[in-house]
């Protein structure tokens, strides 16, 4: 696809990381990064150093909580009343929680912020996607799919029942992989390309801080030597959301560039079917 100053791109999570790194590479390409993050000023933080390492970029911040639905619509809202039209949107930011936390809206925190705030956001973006000419949803999705081991509870979407941070971020992640899936089915006539990814282990704050427990400290502290920098996890996001390699190319999962078939419940299309309508009743959308 083209990309210059009239190229849109919508990163969440912006502010950091692997969405930083992110925003630093779209910026890169010539095209106008947009830097959805729930803290104004991180992101103005952020804003200054993709400036730094992009003096041309053309970068702006928006308030977005992924926690909020009502915030969620306020993004939605301020974008459709600004621009006409969206051509990438980044789904990256996610957090996995050490104990079960809610959301404002009373949705577990790392289902409802990984998969129902993003869920909301892309439908409510659809319309001005629809409008650009080559639009793209990226969805930063993980391996870490894998370790829902037997696909999505969907008796107990909202972890009420029993908690283990690592096993619902990974139906988090699994719940990426699902709806990239069936928003590719689902927009396909519209001329949506949705493609999920795994970034790779990177070295960032996820799952440190205590937010992963204890076990989740140790494994970063052990794994940490051999973690990807930020700007290398980031290359597959920047590849999906620039590269002319992938015009036309939707309902895939990538890895380091390059397609590969996620566990067998993330090729689930009745699974995916399942968790759109579950969420759309969820989040109170009627797509």
């Amino acid at each position: 696809m083209s990309t210059g100053p009239d190229t849109k791109v919508v990163v969440t999570g912006a502010n950091g990381g692997i969405g930083l790194a992110t925003a630093i590479g779209v910026a890169a390409t010539g095209a106008h990064a947009i830097l959805a993050v729930r803290s104004a000023a991180n992101g103005v933080t952020a804003m200054d150093a993709i400036k730094q390492a992009v003096p041309a970029a053309s970068v702006e911040v928006m308030a977005l909580d992924l926690a909020s639905l009502e915030s969620v619509r306020a993004f939605a809202a301020t974008y459709a009343k600004r621009f006409d039209s969206l051509d990438v949107l980044v789904n990256n930011a996610g957090v996995t929680i050490k104990d079960r936390k809610l959301t404002a809206d009373g949705f577990e925190m790392t289902f409802g912020v990984n998969h129902l705030g993003h869920f909301a956001l892309t439908n409510l973006l659809h319309a001005e996607l629809a409008a650009a000419p080559s639009p793209r949803v990226v969805v930063v999705a993980s391996d870490a799919h894998r370790f829902a081991r037997n696909g999505l509870n969907f008796d107990d979407l909202n972890n009420e029942r029993k908690y283990g941070s690592m096993r619902v971020y990974g139906e988090s992640k699994l719940a990426n992989i699902l709806f990239a899936n069936e928003a590719s089915r689902r927009w396909s006539a519209d001329g949506i390309a949705v493609n999920s990814l795994h970034p790779g282990f990177v070295a960032t704050r996820l799952a440190r801080d205590g937010d992963g427990g204890r076990v989740g400290e140790i494994a970063a502290a052990l794994l940490r030597p051999f973690a990807k920098s930020p700007e290398r996890g980031a290359r597959t996001s920047v590849f999906l959301a620039s590269s002319p390699d992938v015009e036309g190319i939707s309902g895939q999962y990538f890895v380091d560039c390059a397609r590969k078939m996620p566990s067998k419940h993330g090729v689930d299309d009745a699974a995916a079917r399942r968790l759109w309508d579950a969420s759309a009743e969820l989040v109170g959308l009627n797509r």
